[in-house]
């Protein structure tokens, strides 16, 4: 059984975090030859520009949920949150910058999970998308850091890998509090539709960052195989039942009573 985190010592990890992030060797460059860049450069500048946005939806959505619940300390979590997520951008886009390749300004596959996000501010509307992307890009990132032999661009992958695990964990159990007092019909309907946006997503990141996904060293069968089981084990630990609610803090009971 696992304890949720409670927003408080989500602000204290996303404080240190962002005060403890590696550097990386800028000063090699790309170091990798053109044909290992080639595959990925487009699949790149798309990704980048998903991990570039301005997280004013979010802190909307956090503002509400805010106010809702009572937690006012999980506004400026989701604040630290973006900052994390834009400093990936920000990375990647020294990347591209160092490799010659532009910067993107629109997309369609961002421009379609960016619709999914805006449509509601509602905290779950938010996050299950999220959650699914940020799964999806344990299998992107690992595939990025071994399609080149570039040392810089694998470093950028490690810290990112890094910290999209801990990303992860915050989305899981945001969603655990919103579906703590759900009735188990509607919780297994909630998860059988997650499922179906699942297939779309999964489906959608491959047509738009399938070449990627080959230089990594994946096929669809196994990308498709390692998407699952990572999504599976998101689902497992999401459930309300895997946390013992009583031992967590009073901020949180607070937040099952108005939110659920």
């Amino acid at each position: 059984m696992r304890r949720i985190t409670s927003s408080s010592e989500w602000l204290a990890y996303y404080t240190s975090n962002l005060a403890s992030h590696p550097t990386h060797p800028w000063h090699l460059g790309v170091d990798a030859p053109h044909d290992q860049l080639e595959p990925i450069v487009g699949s790149l500048q798309a990704w980048q520009l998903g991990e570039t946005s301005d997280g004013s939806h979010l802190m909307r959505s956090a503002e509400v949920y805010a106010r809702k619940t009572g937690d006012t300390t999980f506004v400026e979590v989701a604040r630290l949150f973006i900052q994390e997520e834009q400093l990936h951008g920000d990375m990647l886009g020294r990347f591209l910058d160092a490799a010659d390749a532009k910067r993107i300004k629109w997309n369609w596959g961002d421009y379609a999970f960016r619709a999914v996000r805006y449509s509601f501010t509602s905290m779950e509307v938010w996050a299950t998308p999220v959650l699914m992307v940020e799964t999806m890009a344990l299998i992107y990132y690992k595939a990025l850091h071994d399609a080149t032999e570039s040392r810089l661009l694998r470093s950028i992958c490690s810290q990112i890998l890094r910290d999209e695990v801990t990303h992860i964990r915050f989305q899981i159990e945001r969603l655990a509090i919103l579906h703590r007092k759900r009735p188990k019909w509607l919780l297994n309907l909630t998860y059988l539709q997650q499922r179906l946006l699942y297939f779309i997503v999964c489906i959608t990141v491959w047509i738009g960052h399938g070449k990627a996904f080959r230089a990594g060293g994946h096929t669809f069968r196994s990308y498709w195989q390692t998407a699952w089981r990572k999504m599976n084990s998101a689902w497992r630990r999401m459930k309300p039942s895997q946390y013992v609610w009583g031992d967590t803090p009073s901020v949180l009971e607070v937040l099952t009573r108005k939110v659920a």
